[in-house]
């Protein structure tokens, strides 16, 4: 058999034997409630689509585009940032539009790590900040993350430890999947930190728009220092509603940028140019859909995790994403977040993401996605009540 030695170094993919599972359930006539996987089901705004249409329909836009954005929708980026935090984007050099954050990420990381550099990634994460260092052959070390433990002190501790000395942190706030916020003070902290242990900051900011109860995140450019070590990433997928459409963008250090802009140029040619035009309306405003998908998030936040308290199932309400991470019931902790995950599949007919497929310190929780109408939701509840 053939062996690809970047592939072998990527662990068992752990949601697939819950997909599995379910999608085989599914061809059996049975109606499982997916609130695995976080894939928005919010139609995008119709101004949105109407910009693509129109775009869409001339064809100079069906040629290859630029890699790295077309001006004016990295004026568009600049300027969203200025309204947003008060931050000043040189549109040319220190923003760079990306296929989805997802792919900015990884190709950032192909850009910026040798083997055997070390990086630093919250346990448990988006899967993307983990395993875009396996893929670039980086040395990945693990900064656990949860309740009952001080990340600066997990931080420090991993520092220490750690040689050679490591070269980038990837951080992700309002976080996924745990759903964790943060404060100004939090980023100041990362700065003063990165910048004595010399160390590169990517920020993942995807969910800086699903925000609850009053919470407003920051952005950790917003700190004096932050451009000159690290970049931010923000997605259009959830504030937008646009995940297929898969835009994205980088802000920030202009060495970094243009590290990012020449990987790109290699690999590929940007986003279809009707998709770059539509999403400059979607960033220049108005914000109205904004607001309104964040409180149909809200909304099914509050049927969810009310719920889940009313029938035994104790939760705080998540201040940020579009996920509740839920601790497994104590009855049920032996199993680890699989077998637990396979149960409520099987006896509650409800799919949720095992806690283990995001770093091995999820493995006591499930994450649910709030990708689903009320009813639908009651329905997993009534389900979920069964198996409690």
């Amino acid at each position: 058999m053939l062996e690809f030695a970047r592939m072998t170094r990527l662990p068992p993919y752990v949601f697939a034997t819950v997909d599995k599972l379910k999608m085989d359930l599914r061809h059996k006539g049975e109606d499982i409630i997916d609130l695995g996987m976080g894939n928005p089901d919010i139609p995008t705004p119709k101004h949105i689509v109407d910009k693509l249409v129109e775009a869409a329909q001339k064809a100079r836009n069906h040629r290859y585009s630029a890699s790295a954005g077309i001006p004016k929708l990295r004026l568009a980026i600049a300027d969203w940032y200025k309204r947003r935090f008060d931050v000043d984007i040189n549109p040319d050099e220190e923003a760079i539009a990306t296929i989805g954050a997802k792919e900015g990420i990884s190709h950032l990381i192909l850009a910026t790590v040798s083997p055997g550099d070390v990086v630093f990634a919250p346990n448990p994460t988006y899967p993307i900040h983990q395993y875009s260092v396996i893929i670039a052959g980086g040395d990945l070390r693990s900064i656990p993350i949860g309740p009952g433990r001080d990340f600066f002190d997990d931080l420090l501790a991993a520092t220490k430890q750690t040689w050679p000395k490591p070269k980038i942190l990837i951080i992700s706030y309002p976080h996924n999947p745990t759903t964790e916020v943060v404060d100004m003070e939090f980023f100041e902290k990362i700065v003063e930190f990165c910048k004595e242990h010399e160390m590169i900051v990517i920020h993942d900011m995807a969910y800086a728009d699903l925000v609850f109860d009053g919470y407003k995140p920051p952005s950790f450019l917003q700190v004096p220092g932050a451009k000159e070590i690290g970049v931010e990433f923000f997605s259009m997928s959830k504030s937008y509603s646009m995940p297929g459409w898969r835009v994205g963008f980088c802000v920030g250090n202009p060495e970094i940028i243009a590290a990012l802009k020449r990987i790109k140029s290699y690999l590929d040619y940007g986003m279809f140019q009707p998709i770059q035009i539509a999403a400059i309306v979607a960033l220049n405003g108005p914000d109205d859909c904004v607001h309104e998908i964040v409180d149909i998030y809200r909304q099914r936040r509050d049927v969810l995790v009310d719920g889940l308290n009313r029938i035994g199932w104790p939760i705080e309400k998540p201040k940020g994403t579009m996920f509740v991470w839920a601790k497994i019931p104590e009855q049920y902790k032996g199993l680890g977040s699989v077998e637990f995950s396979k149960k409520l599949i099987l006896e509650a007919k409800v799919a949720v993401s095992p806690g283990i497929g995001f770093g091995q310190y999820g493995d006591n929780y499930v994450r649910f996605a709030l990708v689903e109408n009320h009813h639908r939701t009651n329905q997993a509840l009534r389900g979920i009540r069964q198996v409690l």
